[in-house]
């Protein structure tokens, strides 16, 4: 489901199936940070339920020096359980970084690929305490997922944030945008990449949002965004890819649509100083 549907759904216990494994989805990943010297894997940021240990891994990636200061992204999925299109996209795009890292360069990219491993494991949108951690943030949250997060978000003080969401609602590509000023110039070329492999949602409303050109500004609160009073604002971008279209169209969309933003933001950083 997207990120913004409304009314908010009521949750229920998720019943015992066969759970999917959040190793094998990261085996590729750790076996690159193994020997890379590009990629580092971080497992620091763990919580405990039902006596098992559950990671919100986080994965480094380093481009080529472009500059004078890095600059630090971080790149999210997996925040609702069932959303596994842009989890598997993350996977496919570090690959992609490490086969060309001059994709990269200026960059320091955290990608968080697994938000909510409980609701990855069981296939569900909410975690296993029955909450959408997507509703949960600045918001006192008692929920480990959001409070571990939460710290990332504080401690790494990202430029920009950007999130990878799916919308079986929907039959086309499109964005929620927020924060910096220049977003609206990120979000565009970025849209117009992905339709590349998928169209665009082009309807005057999306998820009860006024929407224009597949662009929405307004969002529901307690979504995975940049602390409340953090300043200067980070760009902030959701991506959203509609749920029907084959897994290997979605992935490439948002790929397409990553590589974009890296882009086009190193131009804007490039122009910034001749402002």
């Amino acid at each position: 489901m997207t990120i913004a549907d409304a009314p908010i759904k009521t949750a229920t216990q998720s019943p015992r199936r066969h759970r999917r494994s959040i190793g094998e989805l990261l085996a590729p990943l750790d076996k690159i940070a193994a020997t890379s010297p590009n990629l580092v894997a971080n497992y620091e940021a763990h919580f405990d339920l039902d006596g098992k240990r559950y990671d919100l891994p986080r994965y480094l990636f380093v481009g080529p020096r472009g500059g004078d200061t890095p600059i630090r992204i971080g790149i999210f999925a997996g925040i609702h359980g069932d959303e596994t299109e842009g989890v598997h996209a993350i996977v496919q795009f570090i690959k992609l970084l490490e086969t060309k890292p001059e994709l990269a360069a200026g960059y320091y990219l955290s990608f968080y690929p697994v938000c909510n491993p409980t609701g990855y494991e069981d296939a569900t949108r909410f975690s296993r305490a029955g909450k959408d951690l997507n509703r949960e943030f600045w918001k006192n949250s008692a929920e480990p997922e959001v409070r571990l997060l939460q710290a990332e978000l504080v401690s790494r003080s990202f430029q920009g944030i950007i999130s990878l969401h799916t919308d079986d609602t929907s039959d086309g590509f499109y964005g929620f945008v927020g924060g910096a000023t220049l977003t609206k110039n990120l979000i565009k070329p970025a849209l117009q990449a992905a339709e590349k492999f998928l169209p665009r949602d082009e309807r005057p409303v999306i998820d009860g949002f006024n929407a224009r050109n597949g662009i929405i500004r307004d969002s529901y609160d307690g979504i995975l965004s940049a602390p409340p009073k953090v300043r200067p604002r980070p760009f902030e971008i959701i991506l959203e890819t509609p749920a029907m279209p084959p897994e290997y169209l979605k992935e490439l969309a948002f790929v397409a649509a990553l590589q974009t933003i890296l882009l086009e933001y190193n131009k804007f950083i490039a122009y910034a100083p001749n402002l």
